[in-house]
């Protein structure tokens, strides 16, 4: 059995170090999933760049599938680890079984909706004549398993919340070792192309989500997934669907994104430039997974000593978080502005691609430098359960400002393509701005409260 570290009284570095390397090494591996796909559908011969970019077309839905497993386990987790932080474990389990019996009904939604209004939704999200069919086949099949990521992705959380971080990784390795073993021999041996890709991602994140249900219902857990928790308890669901609103609308709204992008990038630059946003894309989700394992490892650390009333080790866990983020950023931002090629030529080998999208990476990741302030303030304020302003910074990042510059820039400047790439760099700069003043506010005055909760308990 893997030992579960002390939360609550192991040293705060040596505890994040122990979580994080498993936490970005499970980011990276489950973002393989699509990444693996991508690169081999991209060396498709003769067809590869139309495959790709209608798998690019895609990812708004696949997106979209893994915001609502985010609205469950975002809120569920930190809330789970919260009560652990109280000694509260009963309460922990109701938790994890509402948020279980959520996550089916959510399936089962999502898996109708998306079998019926399929191509609709591909064509509202930029698909085109050429890359419509290779959509369809893929989506038709990707469907068939929401099931499987609704589970392996939100109750995975409820292992790595237990700081289960080994666990945790062992989850999405398992499934992207599958995946990557599959997909040339579905792709190319059996000569499935696009849907091959689809049917390897199908199966290995079905043996993943059979993984993780075996855990948390197995000893080795300290949070049991229990048949008589297994109901919608609205009472414990509303807050966890509240503090989970924030890293959904993160996510949901990559969809929403990807629909303005592809649809004004299709308007001024025709298929190349759809086919560069979907590498774009494809490198700003590979280059955040580890700003995504740090600050996960960091939500079990900070919210469970939320819940046991220890401001100096939430203290010293934040600042700790945001330290390393900040480096891991500032050597992001060198690496794309010095050799953008090294991350585009990852997705495809076509010569003219390749050179479209050099200049492309510089302009979009201009900004992120600053990824590592943001996501550590943003994802903080969500282990510390505090719902109302993650939820703010969330929507203004996405919905106040880079949609509606993804409009107004091109109206702006003469190059219209270069300012739709511009828009991401501006929304970035302004909404860290925002987040930094708002967070040193709200931090201090939370950690002032637990500091006089603490006096007057000693008193």
């Amino acid at each position: 059995m893997q030992k579960q570290p002390d939360l609550g009284t192991a040293p705060v570095g040596k505890l994040l170090a122990r979580l994080a390397l498993p936490a970005i090494t499970a980011q990276v591996v489950n973002m393989l999933y699509n990444l693996v796909d991508r690169i081999y559908i991209g060396h498709i011969p003769t067809v590869g760049t139309q495959a790709l970019t209608g798998v690019g077309v895609c990812f708004p839905l696949i997106m979209l599938v893994s915001a609502f497993a985010a609205l469950v386990y975002s809120g569920g987790a930190p809330r789970a680890s919260i009560a652990m932080g109280k000694g509260e474990n009963a309460e922990a389990e109701r938790i994890l079984g509402s948020c279980t019996a959520l996550l089916l009904a959510l399936s089962v939604i999502l898996t109708v909706v998306l079998t019926i209004w399929n191509r609709p939704l591909l064509l509202l999200f930029g698909a085109s004549e050429d890359t419509i069919l290779y959509a369809e086949q893929y989506m038709n099949i990707y469907t068939l398993g929401t099931l499987f990521v609704q589970a392996a992705l939100g109750l995975n959380a409820f292992i790595t919340c237990q700081g289960f971080a080994k666990t945790s990784m062992l989850t999405v390795l398992i499934g992207a070792v599958i995946n990557t073993v599959l997909d040339p021999i579905f792709i190319f041996a059996l000569d499935m192309g696009v849907q091959g890709a689809a049917l390897a991602t199908v199966i290995s994140q079905g043996v993943s989500a059979l993984w993780v249900v075996r855990f948390l219902t197995s000893g080795k857990t300290l949070l049991r997934l229990r048949p008589a928790f297994l109901r919608l308890n609205w009472k414990l669901l509303a807050p966890c669907v509240a503090l989970g609103l924030s890293p959904f609308i993160m996510q949901s709204t990559e969809s929403l994104l990807a629909v303005c992008f592809n649809t004004s990038l299709r308007t001024y630059g025709g298929t190349l430039a759809v086919g560069t946003m979907t590498i774009l894309t494809s490198i700003m989700q590979f280059a955040m997974l580890p700003l995504n394992g740090l600050t996960q490892a960091s939500q079990p650390i900070i919210s469970y000593n939320y819940g046991a009333g220890k401001p100096d080790r939430v203290r010293r866990a934040f600042w700790l978080l945001l330290r390393c983020a900040m480096i891991y950023a500032g050597v992001l931002w060198a690496t794309t502005m010095l050799f953008p090629q090294l991350y585009i030529g990852m997705f495809t080998p076509d010569q003219e691609l390749i050179a479209y999208a050099i200049p492309a990476v510089r302009i979009y990741m201009a900004a992120s430098l600053l990824f590592g302030i943001q996501l550590s303030c943003q994802q903080t304020f969500v282990a510390l359960g505090n719902a109302k302003n993650s939820l703010f910074l969330a929507v203004l990042r996405k919905l106040i400002l880079l949609i509606p510059l993804i409009y107004l820039l091109p109206a702006l400047l003469p190059d219209k393509v270069t300012a739709v790439f511009l828009a991401e760099p501006v929304a970035d700069t302004i909404a860290v701005t925002v987040t930094v003043l708002l967070f040193r506010v709200k931090f201090t005055a939370c950690m002032r409260e637990m500091e006089e909760r603490a006096a007057s308990q000693h008193a």
